[in-house]
C-alpha cells in the first residue's frame, strides 16, 4: 500500500509520516469542513471519496480517524513538518 492510498486509519504515533504528507491537503479540507459545520457524510464523500451510502459505518470511522489525525497535525504535528522543512 502506498502513502497515497486512503487507509481506514492514518498511521498512529507522534511522528509525521509520508502518509500525513500525502494527505495534508485532505486534512486541511477536513478541518475546514468541520469548522464550517459541514455534514460528515458530505465531507467523507467529497474530500475522502468514500461511498457513504454503500458503507456508512466504515465511511464514518474513516472520516473520524482522519479528522482526528488532522486535529493532531494542527495541534502539534505541524512542528514535524516545519522541522523537516517540508
Amino acid at each position: 500500500m502506498s502513502d497515497h492510498e486512503l487507509r481506514d486509519c492514518p498511521p498512529p504515533g507522534e511522528q509525521v509520516t509520508g502518509y500525513d504528507r500525502a494527505f495534508l491537503q485532505a486534512y486541511l479540507r477536513l478541518l475546514d469542513a468541520a469548522a464550517a459545520g459541514a455534514d460528515w457524510c458530505e465531507a467523507a464523500a467529497v474530500i475522502l471519496a468514500l461511498d457513504v451510502e454503500r458503507d456508512p459505518v466504515r465511511a464514518k470511522a474513516v472520516h473520524d480517524a482522519h479528522l482526528e489525525r488532522a486535529r493532531w497535525m494542527s495541534r502539534s504535528g505541524y512542528r514535524g513538518l516545519a522541522a523537516k522543512g517540508s
